[in-house]
């Protein structure tokens, strides 16, 4: 007679699969650390809460989803092969052809067969004596490693706050992190926003042509560049693919792994037309790369103004109300949160369907039954959107209970913020890596560049390891202390630790005010990982 269910999860709780290397997620750093870890003779199992690769592009399926990286960029470069073969079709990629690329590269290299998926991890301990881990799924599956990696991504826990009265709500309500696979039509629907960061800016000028009215409910205002997205020139992809090695090798030695041109000049050192027509030209071409128009924009609080201002003077060009401009203009420092990049964002409130509800004073009341309450105001809708972004960086890492031989927990040791050694470890947490996650450049570069480098150390280090004979790697306490303080020291001089922002977990209440990455710059920060090799994997216990 077969099992029955409850027989299944019961005889897998108590059977444990032995490994080299246990990994979680299969994002992008899930799956190169997989592909770079079997290529060097390790055996390696990658543990998948979702259904399918990709991480943060199989989550995101929201209306707009698209990078804000330039596709020819946003891809792996540890394969020439790879490089060539893959043909990107727009400017910056949607969600759906990310994810087709995701799932091109699990198949290319034979991935899927070493990935545990619907497996979410909820426990990880550490064992003195064998000086392995131990993970635990919800399902009650085990896995045993030497070496546990994490690779859940740095904006994959979303932030759904707890409005009152939201159970009450009887239409749909979605959230912009976890969005159904098949879509949502809003077409006819009085639709209701609460957001207006990154995922807010992508959606909600798609949200608005579908919709019979929109709704959005505004906190704080940010800053959003044009993206002046189009169809990819054949002739431009094929003359960047003829010289990738240099293309990428600029990028490498740019602050945030980004080749664009970088201007030297001082937004203090020129006059007013100098200004003006550096970021017309940065305006026109669109993206990320309009924080590169001046050096010191991001040091030179008098400098950042002037590129703060430009920005808001395209506001109030655009937007016909001038209430409602004033309403999208942000006062803070540009660059400080997350810039972001847009497709007829400001535009889309020049729409007749479209309402602009301002919360940053009056927060929302409540929401009813049949919509949602601000200032004694009633405003129906059919559906709720929540654009509330991610609990970053920490919260992933969180969501498990890893303990070590002592049986203390991760979450205690961060309580008052995070704490790690390069980004990369933990002291008192041996034989654990992290890709991505505080104390490395992470979110504040091109995330690709910023994995591989990772995966590499990574894998390198576990190689070292084995050619050692040795079984246990951590960093030493005085290394983890030192390097939180340089984070520190280094985020003190740059105006993006200014305001309250996700890089110093700003939107979750309660949650210790700490700037997170690494804000150096990425070459400054290889150069340091590579000076610990250099020494013998410096500021690192082994045995």
């Amino acid at each position: 007679m077969p099992d029955t269910l409850a027989h299944e999860v019961a005889r897998k709780s108590t059977e444990t699969a032995v490994f080299d290397v246990a990994v979680i997620g299969a994002g992008f750093a899930g799956m190169y650390m997989l592909h770079r870890l079997r290529q060097a003779g390790f055996s390696v199992v990658v543990l998948e809460a979702g259904s399918g690769v990709g991480g943060t592009w199989y989550w995101n399926r929201y209306p707009g989803a698209r990078c804000d990286v330039e596709s020819m960029q946003y891809s792996y470069q540890f394969s020439d092969e790879l490089q060539q073969e893959w043909d990107w079709s727009e400017k910056y990629a949607t969600q759906p052809e990310i994810l087709r690329y995701a799932n091109h590269v699990a198949d290319r290299y034979d991935l899927l067969r070493d990935i545990r998926f619907d497996a979410r991890v909820t426990e990880a301990a550490f064992d003195e004596s064998t000086a392995r881990w131990t993970l635990t799924t919800q399902a009650g599956e085990r896995v045993t490693a030497a070496f546990c990696v994490t690779a859940m991504g740095c904006l994959s826990s979303a932030n759904k706050p707890t409005f009152e009265g939201l159970d009450s709500f009887t239409g749909a309500v979605y959230h912009t992190g976890h969005w159904p696979p098949e879509g949502v039509d809003f077409t006819g629907q009085r639709v209701g926003v609460i957001g207006t960061g990154s995922s807010a800016i992508q959606a909600i000028p798609v949200i608005a042509e579908q919709a019979s009215h929109l709704f959005v409910y505004q906190r704080t205002p940010n800053y959003t560049i044009p993206a002046r997205n189009a169809p990819l020139d054949p002739h431009q992809r094929e003359a960047i693919k003829r010289d990738y090695p240099n293309f990428r090798q600029t990028a490498k030695q740019t602050f945030a792994g980004i080749n664009f041109n970088f201007n030297d000049e001082s937004a203090a050192g020129v006059d007013e037309r100098r200004r003006q027509e550096e970021y017309e030209a940065r305006w026109a071409h669109g993206g990320v790369s309009f924080m590169g128009a001046f050096n010191d924009l991001l040091f030179n609080a008098d400098s950042n103004e002037t590129a703060a201002e430009f920005v808001r003077s395209k506001i109030r060009e655009i937007v016909h109300d001038p209430a409602i401009a004033e309403l999208l203009s942000p006062h803070n420092v540009i660059g400080c949160k997350r810039l972001c990049v847009d497709t007829g964002y400001y535009a889309t409130y020049n729409r007749p369907n479209v309402t602009l509800v301002d919360v940053s004073n009056e927060p929302i009341e409540t929401i009813t039954p049949k919509g949602i309450r601000v200032k004694g105001e009633k405003y129906e809708v059919d559906a709720i959107v929540l654009a509330t972004g991610f609990d970053a960086m920490t919260s992933a890492l969180n969501s498990i209970d890893f303990r070590n031989g002592e049986g203390n927990a991760l979450s205690e040791k961060w309580q008052e913020g995070p704490r790690t050694y390069l980004g990369l470890t933990m002291a008192g947490f041996p034989n654990l890596f992290t890709i991505t996650s505080p104390g490395s450049p992470s979110v504040l570069t091109n995330m690709l560049p910023s994995i591989e480098q990772h995966v590499e150390w990574i894998s390198d280090c576990i190689e070292y390891m084995r050619n050692q004979g040795r079984r246990r790697i951590e960093a030493t306490l005085d290394a983890e202390n030192a390097w939180v303080e340089h984070v520190t020291e280094v985020a003190g001089g740059n105006l993006r630790s200014t305001c309250s922002s996700w890089y110093v977990g700003a939107n979750i209440p309660g949650k210790p005010r700490v700037f997170m990455p690494y804000i150096g710059g990425f070459p400054m920060y290889i150069e340091k990982c590579e000076e610990v090799v250099r020494g013998g994997y410096e500021g690192f216990d082994l045995s």
